[in-house]
C-alpha cells in the first residue's frame, strides 16, 4: 500500500505545483486498507494553514447524491413512498402546467426532467420565494423519462420531495437517518460552529463581496439558503467522514450492525436506469464516467462530482472507493480539464489492478 501512496502524492503534489489547487484532502479504501491523506495548505498564501485530515469543504453538487438522493431512496426503500410515485402527489404546488402531473421520483433520482427553466444561477439576485416558484411553476422542455437533463432545479424539487415525505428539513433528515448514525460528525449544512481556520475557503467571488467560506459556493443555492437548506448543494463534509458513507454503500447498505439501505436499494444505485440514451446513471448516481472515474474499470464504478473540486467513487466489484476533497476555483474558477485529470489520475491508481 506504500507504492500506492507513493504513486497518489506524486499525482497530488504535480496537482498542487500547477496549480489545480492550493492542497486537498483524500481519503481511499483498497483492498480491505483504508488510508486518509491531507496536502497542501488551505489557500496560496505564504503561510496558510495546513490541510487537516479533518478539514472540512464545501463539497458542491456531490449533495445531489449525499444526502439528498440518499434520503429519497431510504424513504422507498422503506415503503414510504415507490419511484413511480407522482412528484405532485407529495408536491402538489410541482403540478401546474401541461403533462407535469406524469413526472415520476424515477424521473428526479435519474434526471430524466426536463423543465424549462435555464441555469439556476441566472436567479441569484431575486428572493428565495420567487427562486422556489420559478422551479415550482417552470414548464416542461420533453415529456418525463424521454431526455436526460442534469440540472440544479431537479436537484431542488427532490430535496423538497424527501422533506415532504421525511416530515423535517433536509438538515435535520440527513443528520437522523445518515450523518449521526455513521458517525459523520464533521458533516452538515452548517459548518461554521467548527470555526473559520477548520474550513477550507471557495472562491473570492465579487458578487459576495469576497472570500466564500463557510457558506454554501453556489450561487442560487446560497440565495436560497436564506429560506432553507436546497438539495443541489450546500452540504459541507471531511475526506473521512464521506468515505464511512462509501464504505456503507460498499457493504451493500450495512455499516457497524446498522442497515441503511436493502441490497436491492443499493443495486437500482449501480444499475443504469438509462439504457440506450447515451448516458448513464442509476437512481442519484452517476455511472460509468471516465473523466472523474478513470479507465481502469468505470462501466463499474459510481459517483458523484462537485463544482468546487470534489467528487466521491465507488466500485462494488472491486471494494474500493476514493473520496477527493479540494478547493480547485480558489481564488478563482477555472476550466474543468485540470481538476478532471487529477480526479482520473487518483481513480485509475485506486481502481486499478
Amino acid at each position: 500500500m506504500d507504492t500506492i501512496e507513493r504513486k497518489i502524492g506524486a499525482v497530488v503534489q504535480r496537482a498542487i505545483g500547477e496549480r489545480v489547487f492550493p492542497g486537498c484532502s483524500l481519503a481511499y479504501i483498497k483492498d480491505g486498507v483504508r488510508a486518509e491523506l491531507p496536502f497542501g495548505a488551505l489557500t496560496y498564501d505564504k503561510g496558510a494553514p495546513a490541510v487537516a485530515r479533518e478539514t472540512i469543504y464545501d463539497v458542491a453538487s456531490v449533495t445531489k447524491a449525499i444526502p439528498t438522493a440518499s434520503l429519497l431512496l431510504s424513504s422507498i426503500d422503506e415503503g414510504k413512498a415507490s419511484v413511480d410515485d407522482r412528484v405532485a402527489d407529495h408536491l402538489p404546488e410541482f403540478a401546474r402546467g401541461p403533462g407535469k402531473h406524469e413526472v415520476r421520483l424515477r424521473h428526479l433520482l435519474t434526471y430524466t426532467l426536463d423543465l424549462r427553466i435555464g441555469a439556476l444561477s441566472g436567479f441569484k439576485d431575486l428572493p428565495p420565494e420567487a427562486i422556489f416558484a420559478a422551479i415550482l411553476t417552470a414548464p416542461l422542455g420533453a415529456a418525463p423519462g424521454t431526455k436526460f437533463s442534469y440540472a440544479n432545479a431537479t436537484a431542488v424539487i427532490m430535496g423538497l420531495v424527501a422533506e415532504r415525505i421525511g416530515g423535517r428539513p433536509l438538515p435535520e433528515l440527513a443528520e437522523e437517518r445518515f450523518f449521526g448514525p455513521l458517525g459523520m460528525a464533521r458533516t452538515g449544512f452548517a459548518p461554521k460552529r467548527f470555526g473559520a481556520d477548520a474550513i477550507a475557503p471557495s472562491e473570492v467571488d465579487p458578487w459576495r463581496g469576497g472570500e466564500v467560506r463557510g457558506v454554501v459556493h453556489d450561487e442560487s443555492a446560497h440565495a436560497m439558503a436564506l429560506l432553507r437548506s436546497v438539495g443541489s448543494a450546500g452540504l459541507f463534509s471531511t475526506a473521512p467522514d464521506l468515505l464511512d458513507f462509501m464504505e456503507m454503500l460498499l457493504a451493500r447498505g450495512m455499516r457497524g450492525g446498522r442497515r441503511y439501505f436493502s441490497e436491492e436499494a443499493v443495486a437500482a444505485m449501480v444499475t443504469d436506469q438509462i439504457p440506450g440514451t447515451g448516458e448513464h446513471t442509476g437512481l442519484g448516481w452517476e455511472l460509468d464516467q471516465p473523466r472523474f472515474m478513470g479507465n481502469a474499470d468505470p462501466a463499474r464504478t459510481f459517483g458523484k462530482t462537485g463544482f468546487t473540486g470534489c467528487s466521491v467513487a465507488a466500485n462494488l466489484s472491486r471494494g474500493s472507493a476514493l473520496v477527493l476533497l479540494s478547493n480547485c476555483i480558489y481564488p478563482h474558477r477555472q476550466e474543468r480539464a485540470a481538476i478532471n485529470g487529477v480526479r482520473a489520475a487518483l481513480a485509475d491508481i485506486v481502481f486499478g489492478s
